[in-house]
C-alpha cells in the first residue's frame, strides 16, 4: 500500500509521472514527486490535469508507484491506460492520486489551490468513460457541426440519441468540473479513442440540438468552458488565495447547488475557487471536520450578515433563517433569454409600491424567478435576494442577487432600491431548501 510522505511548503503539490510501455497490458507504473506551484511564476506549466468522475467506491484496480502500490477504481484505471504513452512519459495532476485521500487535513489544504492547479495546467483532460452508445458517432457529428460555422445539421434519429447518451453522462452532474473546466486554459474531451478539443464541442453541440433537448446543467458546464477562454485566469484575494472571480459566492450556490456531489460539503468547497469574494476569511476554508449543520450555517451568515438567526440540521441540506428587512417590490413579469455564449438569464420586472420599478438581469438559477416572487434586502446582507410567499413562510428562490445599474457600486444601489421600495421594516421566516430545488 502506497504511503504518502508529507508535503514540504505552502503551495506545494503532488504531480504523477506515468511512465511509458509498449505493451498495452502491461500494469501501470507511476512516480509521485512533489511541486512548487510558485517557482516557475505565471505562466502554464508543463503538466496535465485530469477531470473525471470517480465512479464506484470499490477500487480493484493497482497503479503502482515506485515499489509501492496504489488501489484505484475502474474508471481511473481506463483513463490512464488510455493515457499512457508508448515511449514518453506523461505528468499529470489527478486529484485520487496526488492528494493523499485519508488525510483530511492535507485534503482541506489541497483543495484551496485545485483553482491554481487547474488554471496552470498546459490543458485538462476531460474523461467522459469508455466509447458505449454510439459515442463516437457522436462526437464526430458535434466536431463536424463545430466546423460549419453554426450551419444547422441535418441528424438522423440515430445521431440525436447518440449525442442525448453523451450529455447524459455522469461527468456533466458533477460540481466539481464546473471549477475544473472554468480554470481550464485549453480542454481536450475523451470519450473511448474518440478526442474533441472543448470549445469545439461548446460550439457544436448548439447546433445539433434543440434548445430544449440540451439540460440546464450542460448549458452551465458549456457557459463556463465557453467563458474560459475570455476570462482572466485568476486573481489573488486578501488572504492569499487564488480564485476565478466568476461571480459572488451566493450566485454561484443560487445556480450550481443541484450538482452532485459525493460529499456534501463539496456543494460549497467546489464552489469557492470561483468566487469573486473571500469566503475563507468567514470560516469557509475547506475543512472536512466540520460538521455539515455547522458549515451550512456559515454559508448563510456569510451571505446574508451576520444578523440573522440560523437553524441547519446534520441530515438535510437545508436552513431556517429569521431576519428583519425590507421589500423592495413583487415580480410582475418575467422574460426568458436564451443564450448560449453568456448564460441563459431571465429579464425581470418589479412592482415597487405604486410604480413599476427597475427591470434586473439575472442568471437562470436552479429555481427560476416566477411572477409574484419577492425581491428583498435583509438587513446586515450586502444585496438583494428573492422569495417566494409559502404562507407562514418564505422559500429562498435567489439568496443573493446583484442590483440593476453597475454604474454604481452594490452597496450604494442596494441601499437606493430599499428606500425606493417599503419604508418599513418587517420580520422574514425563510426556508432554503436544496433537497427540493425544483
Amino acid at each position: 500500500m502506497y504511503s504518502y510522505s508529507p508535503l514540504q511548503g505552502r503551495r506545494h503539490i503532488r504531480l504523477l509521472r506515468l511512465l511509458p510501455d509498449w505493451n498495452e497490458d502491461a500494469p501501470l507504473r507511476s512516480q509521485l514527486f512533489e511541486y512548487s506551484m510558485c517557482e516557475l511564476g505565471d505562466g502554464p506549466h508543463m503538466y496535465e490535469a485530469l477531470s473525471y468522475v470517480w465512479g464506484s467506491s470499490e477500487r480493484p484496480y493497482t497503479l503502482h508507484i515506485d515499489q509501492q502500490s496504489l488501489p484505484i477504481t475502474a474508471n481511473l484505471y481506463e483513463v490512464l491506460l488510455r493515457l499512457r504513452n508508448k515511449m514518453i512519459e506523461r505528468i499529470i495532476w489527478i486529484d485520487a492520486v496526488c492528494i493523499d485521500q485519508t488525510n483530511m487535513e492535507e485534503r482541506g489544504e489541497q483543495i484551496q489551490h485545485m483553482a491554481e492547479i487547474y488554471s496552470k495546467a498546459s490543458r485538462v483532460i476531460v474523461w467522459l468513460g469508455e466509447a458505449a452508445d454510439e459515442s463516437d458517432r457522436a462526437l464526430k457529428q458535434i466536431r463536424m457541426s463545430a466546423d460549419q460555422e453554426q450551419q444547422k445539421s441535418l441528424l438522423t434519429e440515430e445521431d440525436r440519441q447518440a449525442i442525448l447518451s453523451i450529455v447524459q453522462r455522469p461527468w456533466f452532474r458533477r460540481i466539481w468540473v464546473l471549477q475544473e473546466v472554468a480554470a481550464a486554459q485549453h480542454i481536450v474531451m475523451m470519450c473511448g479513442t474518440e478526442r474533441i478539443d472543448g470549445y469545439a464541442f461548446c460550439l457544436g453541440l448548439p447546433s445539433l440540438l434543440p434548445y430544449e433537448d440540451i439540460p440546464s446543467h450542460i448549458r452551465s458546464v458549456t457557459y463556463l468552458m465557453r467563458g474560459s477562454i475570455f476570462r482572466p485566469k485568476y486573481k489573488t484575494n486578501s488572504s492569499g488565495g487564488i480564485s476565478l472571480d466568476v461571480r459572488p459566492l451566493g450566485g454561484l450556490v443560487d445556480m450550481y447547488h443541484a450538482h452532485e456531489a459525493t460529499e456534501r460539503h463539496d456543494k460549497v468547497f467546489a464552489l469557492l475557487g470561483m468566487s469573486s469574494d473571500n469566503p475563507g476569511a468567514s470560516g469557509l476554508s475547506p475543512n472536512y471536520k466540520i460538521p455539515w449543520d455547522e458549515l451550512m450555517a456559515r454559508l448563510v451568515r456569510f451571505i446574508l450578515g451576520e444578523k440573522v438567526l440560523v437553524w441547519s440540521w446534520s441530515h438535510q441540506q437545508a436552513a431556517a433563517i429569521f431576519a428583519k428587512g425590507c421589500v423592495i417590490g413583487i415580480v410582475s413579469s418575467v422574460q426568458m433569454v436564451k443564450d448560449d455564449t453568456r448564460g441563459d438569464r431571465q429579464h425581470v420586472s418589479i412592482q415597487m409600491q405604486d410604480t413599476l420599478g427597475p427591470s434586473w438581469t439575472v442568471p437562470v438559477a436552479v429555481k427560476p424567478i416566477e411572477v409574484g416572487d419577492v425581491f428583498c434586502h435583509l438587513l446586515g446582507a450586502t444585496s438583494p435576494m428573492v422569495v417566494r410567499p409559502r404562507g407562514e413562510y418564505f422559500s429562498v428562490i435567489m439568496v443573493q442577487v446583484a442590483p440593476p445599474n453597475n454604474s454604481e457600486t452594490e452597496s450604494t444601489n442596494s441601499e437606493r432600491l430599499v428606500q425606493s421600495g417599503s419604508s418599513s421594516t418587517h420580520d422574514f421566516l425563510l426556508v432554503w431548501d436544496w433537497d427540493h430545488s425544483h
